[in-house]
């Protein structure tokens, strides 16, 4: 996305202001970098229509603005901007003018803007045989060089603690990437997430096998692999840093290229999918949607209840 010129000192502060907010508010490193671009969009709009100060920021001018987008075309292919793209300006503005209410003390109302219609996109979820199977290859010998030889059983307890944390306890992957070794709590059996959406706390359980897997790598594999006791990153590379959540989502990837079953092979599995596959899973074993969105954190039981028709097609496809 093209960053459009704004010359407005308080414009450009708030823009940097913003996504320190987002950051401190728990929200992902890529909606916190993304969300203060729209943002900056839409300031310079309001320059262009010789706005420079917050203080004449008006709750029509963010409806305007939201017009105009649903109206623009695409600099890429020359069509409209799609309903994805469209919510996302959406959410931005929205976040902004919470922003500005709640840090920058504007008496700005709550802005409403209506959500576009987006298709109902498939989520990916393992089956119960699956996950057993990711599990399962992380105690194969990994057959490489290098660091993947020098550190192998240390990865290998680092891919099982990875699918504890985002199967086991479904966490979200912005959620994962922020745990340090203090949210493990091993006697309670439970993991502190401080850092959840919206920077909402909760506390998630796990069984006794997912506590041998946490324990096996927080004593032996991440030992292994720190160069510094003062690292408190739950995951970290084999330089002893705080692993990526990018590099996350990339070990899954290796995990899943490395199984025999070539259907497993061909999905899309991510993080996210991981979450999507404990609730499901959850569901079936006779798990309320209530007690389910307390275990992912969600604020409402809209949310969860996409399981639902998640089981129903399950259902539906057995013969």
């Amino acid at each position: 996305m093209k960053r459009l010129a704004i010359s407005s000192a308080a414009f450009l502060y708030v823009e940097k202001a913003f996504g320190e907010w987002l950051d401190v508010l728990g929200y992902a490193k890529t909606t916190a970098d993304r969300m203060p671009i729209h943002a900056r969009e839409f300031m310079h709009q309001l320059e262009r229509e010789g706005i420079t100060q917050i203080e004449r920021i008006e709750p029509t001018h963010f409806q305007q603005h939201y017009r105009q987008l649903q109206q623009r075309m695409n600099e890429r292919d020359g069509g409209a901007l799609n309903s994805a793209t469209l919510n996302k300006h959406r959410q931005a503005l929205m976040l902004f003018a919470d922003y500005l209410r709640k840090s920058a003390r504007q008496p700005l109302p709550w802005i409403d803007l209506q959500a576009q219609q987006v298709e109902d996109r498939t989520l990916e979820v393992l089956s119960v045989e699956q996950v057993r199977k990711l599990f399962a290859i992380t105690s194969e010998p990994y057959m490489d060089t290098g660091n993947m030889l020098k550190f192998g059983e240390a990865l290998a307890q680092r891919d099982r603690a990875l699918l504890v944390i985002f199967y086991g306890c479904g966490l979200r992957r912005n959620e994962g990437y922020h745990l340090d070794v203090g949210d493990v709590d091993l006697d309670r059996k439970c993991v502190h997430v401080r850092k959840g959406k919206a920077r909402k706390e909760r506390f998630v359980p796990f069984n006794a096998i997912n506590a041998k897997y946490l324990e096996e790598y927080l004593f032996e594999g991440r030992l292994q692999l720190l160069r510094s006791r003062n690292e408190g990153a739950l995951f970290v590379t084999v330089h002893g840093k705080r692993q990526g959540d990018q590099s996350l989502a990339i070990r899954l990837e290796q995990l899943q290229l490395r199984s025999d079953d070539e259907r497993m092979k061909e999905r899309p599995i991510t993080l996210h999918g991981l979450r999507h596959s404990i609730a499901t899973h959850l569901l079936q074993g006779g798990m309320s949607l209530e007690m389910i969105a307390r275990f992912l954190g969600h604020s409402s039981l809209e949310s969860t209840q996409i399981y639902t028709h998640l089981q129903s097609e399950e259902d539906g496809n057995v013969q």
